[in-house]
């Protein structure tokens, strides 16, 4: 990590936790790990994240997943080496500290530029509209990394058509996007060992996987950026 990209994941994180800091009155959580009190929940729960990720007909197991007990006394078991399958899918998933928003796929020969996204942020607009009565009037806050399809100049004029405001993100910081620190590190567990004969049975899996999990998981993705980015500022960056 150079010393700009330092700078700059410390700028953005002290400018992420001004902006959030509560008013008299806001109310406040507190998490398991970490808390946000001291901070606008308000604030947190207008902010939406989105990111794509490979979906694999055949995901190995890792070593972890693949570790069962047994007795001491008890025979070795035989393990199949499972490979990463050659057929795949892309899968977006959108998100906020209440649940899912927007859920889609992509074929690998698909393009991902600027004039598809704006297409897939008019299914995240609807969805919200549906999903969120009023959010749409309050404000929203979106989270996504720095894609060339998300920082293009017709991506850029969709959100200020809409006036959504964009939660500044510094490049290459896995660790400060909830996808990733989140959500798709369980996702790909669950997908760990499973074999699916087709795009629809994978798709089908997943979104159930996602109507099941439980609300805190949710809320504790997005209420965990606070302390992400208070981690970030102590370490200087780092």
């Amino acid at each position: 990590m150079t010393n700009n990209h330092k700078e700059q994941r410390l700028d953005i994180c002290r400018e992420l936790l001004r902006r959030s800091k509560s008013s008299q009155g806001s109310r406040a959580y507190r998490q398991g790990r970490g808390d946000c009190l001291g901070y606008d929940v308000t604030y947190l729960d207008s902010i939406v994240t989105g990111d794509e990720t490979w979906l694999h007909h055949c995901t190995p197991e890792t070593k972890q997943d693949s570790m069962t007990w047994k007795h001491p006394s008890s025979p070795v078991a035989k393990k199949f080496k499972v490979m990463w399958s050659a057929k795949k899918i892309i899968g977006t998933v959108f998100w906020d500290s209440r649940g899912v928003l927007l859920f889609e796929t992509l074929q690998p020969e698909e393009t991902i530029n600027a004039a598809r996204y704006c297409q897939t942020l008019d299914k995240l607009r609807e969805a919200i509209r549906r999903k969120r009565p009023g959010q749409l009037t309050n404000g929203v806050i979106l989270q996504h990394d720095n894609a060339t399809p998300h920082t293009a100049r017709v991506t850029q004029g969709w959100l200020e058509k809409y006036g959504w405001e964009i939660l500044p993100h510094p490049p290459h910081s896995l660790d400060l996007a909830p996808s990733d620190y989140h959500l798709f590190g369980p996702l790909k567990h669950e997908l760990a060992g499973k074999r699916f004969d087709d795009d629809e049975e994978l798709v089908d899996h997943v979104q159930k996987w996602l109507k099941n999990l439980d609300g805190s998981f949710f809320r504790e993705g997005i209420y965990s950026m606070v302390w992400r980015w208070q981690k970030c500022v102590d370490r200087l960056g780092c």
